[in-house]
């Protein structure tokens, strides 16, 4: 079973094309691609329009090789019956042998897009940067049918999935030998994503995601020898009187994450207690009882005494979480970390990465999880739509939510009483990050889901429900249980 999915950057797949080249004939890597192009094409049209023959397709053809592909694609569909019309954006610079193929088969080029069924994306490929210009920014504005792009949609930058400013938004998108960063990082712009095999040797990605699979068959559940500490025992500092609600979701999904324990501790005890009485509830750090790892921040304030909660927390030799007012607290002093050993995971949104690093997050979202974990040696967890998760010495994960139905209060909550439940129980810190956000998203979406269908939107308390459904639904990947 592969336990991760990898995503190349532009300069990788360029070196993997390379040595391909060395083994293949001319011209076969682009036909291998082509034909995957022209399948799914197919396969398009035969779903939405109920055949391929008399169907017309329309390509938008640039002058890279994602143009070649486009005009080779098209000259298969139209050995199938398909009207293909061909669209030259810059008719000097366009693949000449794909251009001598489209044309022997039988097709046209034109200067207008016309009606058609669908519209192939060869505008631009791996090697363009910047937004659609603007003659093609104008034909991709006007069209009202499906696109498929080739290997990615045009105007959008392959390695960081930046837009700025006139991009293609597909319906589906044909990647081509390796899935590339753009795929997970814009993955709104790149609709259904089809991975078409040309015989790239590809090396380790520095960017992977997590099998689902994988996620299921590592997630700790309750053997027949253990006990509630064995199962690992986590620790909560959150909420207050104040903010009871915090303490009350982040200790609530440590619970549904299968942890053994729950201590909390915080003057948030009532309201905990109130809903999970299974918790064991103190005041103070010191009189919590042992535990094997540590939440801190939501809802926790950043006043003097929330900083020496924080200071007592990182001083353990313990996995500790740090979010929201924690997160805070640390861009204020920093040296709360300094000489700390255990594992640490912070959770920022992009607000709280600003104020922690001083900057904002930039397009490169990467590079700049990658740098903060390294200059505080330390695991992030940087929040989106495709979160990010970056630990010193490996590669960045990330978990692509497939929606933003988690993108409300207190859902940030659940994802670190997540985290921190999956380190108590001996997780890896990146690892338990990367699970933690895959089981938070899949729970954010059977809640939505659940709640769409009843015409209301979601909120961090059905998410919270969802939680143990998520688990449940991993595993089934992982075994086939029901």
């Amino acid at each position: 079973m592969s336990t991760q999915r990898g995503f190349f950057t532009a300069d990788q797949v360029r070196a993997a094309e390379a040595e391909l080249f060395t083994r293949v004939r001319d011209g076969v890597p682009m036909r291998r691609a082509a034909h995957g192009l022209a399948t799914v094409v197919a396969g398009e049209l035969r779903a939405r329009t109920g055949g391929i023959a008399g169907r017309s397709v329309t390509l938008l053809v640039g002058s890279g090789d994602n143009g070649g592909d486009a005009l080779w694609a098209g000259s298969m569909l139209r050995r199938r019956g398909v009207a293909v019309t061909a669209v030259l954006l810059n008719p000097e610079r366009a693949h000449a042998k794909g251009l001598a193929a489209l044309r022997k088969a039988g097709s046209r080029v034109g200067a207008e897009v016309g009606t058609p069924d669908l519209v192939i994306d060869g505008i631009v490929g791996i090697s363009g940067r910047g937004p659609l210009r603007p003659n093609a920014a104008e034909l991709v504005a006007a069209l009202e049918v499906p696109i498929v792009a080739a290997d990615l949609p045009s105007g959008i930058d392959p390695d960081t999935g930046a837009v700025s400013g006139p991009a293609v938004r597909a319906d589906v998108t044909v990647a081509f030998g390796a899935y590339k960063p753009v795929h997970v990082l814009a993955a709104p712009y790149c609709g259904r994503i089809e991975l078409v095999p040309i015989g790239l040797r590809l090396p380790d990605p520095n960017l992977a995601a997590l099998d689902p699979a994988s996620i299921g068959a590592l997630w700790p559940v309750p053997g027949p020898l253990d006990d509630k500490y064995t199962q690992g025992v986590t620790g909560v500092c959150a909420g207050s009187a104040t903010y009871p609600g915090a303490a009350v979701l982040c200790t609530g999904a440590a619970i549904a994450a299968t942890s053994g324990m729950v201590r909390y501790a915080g003057t948030g005890a009532a309201d905990v207690l109130a809903h999970f009485p299974e918790v064991v509830a103190a005041q103070s750090i010191a009189d919590t009882g042992r535990v094997q790892s540590w939440v801190f921040g939501p809802g926790a304030g950043t006043d003097a005494d929330a900083h020496k909660r924080l200071a007592e927390v990182l001083a353990t030799n313990l996995p500790v979480v740090v979010d929201a007012d924690g997160l805070t607290l640390l861009a204020a002093d920093p040296d709360l970390l300094r000489d700390r050993c255990a594992p640490t995971v912070l959770t920022p949104h992009a607000g709280e990465f600003a104020r922690l690093t001083g900057h904002e997050v930039g397009n490169d979202r990467v590079a700049a999880v990658r740098d903060l974990a390294d200059s505080w040696q330390v695991t992030v967890l940087l929040k989106g739509r495709a979160t990010l998760i970056a630990t010193p010495g490996a590669p960045v994960l990330v978990n692509e939510a497939g929606g933003s139905w988690a993108a409300t209060a207190g859902a940030g909550d659940v994802l670190s009483g997540l985290i921190g439940a999956l380190l108590a129980a001996g997780r890896d810190p990146a690892w338990s990050a990367a699970a933690a956000a895959r089981a938070h998203s899949l729970a954010a979406n059977l809640a939505a889901h659940e709640h769409h269908l009843a015409g209301t939107p979601i909120s961090a308390t059905p998410l919270l429900h969802h939680v143990r459904p998520a688990i449940r639904t991993l595993r089934a990947f992982a075994f086939g249980d029901s």
